[in-house]
């Protein structure tokens, strides 16, 4: 599908309730890449910092749909394993992911979520394992 395709497909399937309170909003979606923004405030921890979960939320949000938009029509994507390693932090404005697979196959995904601040500074690497079932 092409980008417009995927973005089409992200706003008409829905991002889910928690994602959508979050402030997450997607800007790209394809088969290759996604790109997604969400803003810290809201999203933080008592010391001011974006919340490590928020990461999380955001990286299994946008692995999650990657997966889901990869095993098509018939199929469904679960997460099965997901981490975090934070190396920065995000106090003000948004925060900008880009979601690329590692591995799509016809069993799992596996895909990895940089997470920079406003100034480009790589905050977290989120990885998602997805598992690819046929829906019941």
């Amino acid at each position: 599908m092409a980008h417009e395709d995927g973005l089409a497909w992200v706003n008409g399937r829905g991002i889910g309730a928690l994602a959508e309170r979050m402030g997450i909003r997607f800007t790209e979606f394809s088969h290759e890449r996604c790109v997604a923004t969400m803003p810290v405030e809201g999203n933080t921890q008592p010391v001011g910092l974006l919340h490590g979960g928020a990461y999380v939320v955001l990286g299994e949000t946008m692995g999650s749909m990657a997966a889901n938009y990869h095993c098509g029509p018939g199929r469904l994507a679960v997460g099965v394993d997901i981490n975090a390693t934070h190396t920065a932090s995000a106090v003000t404005g948004e925060v900008t992911a880009v979601c690329t697979p590692i591995h799509l196959g016809g069993s799992l995904t596996v895909h990895e979520i940089v997470v920079t601040n406003s100034d480009g500074r790589r905050c977290s690497t989120v990885r998602i394992t997805n598992a690819i079932r046929d829906r019941r």
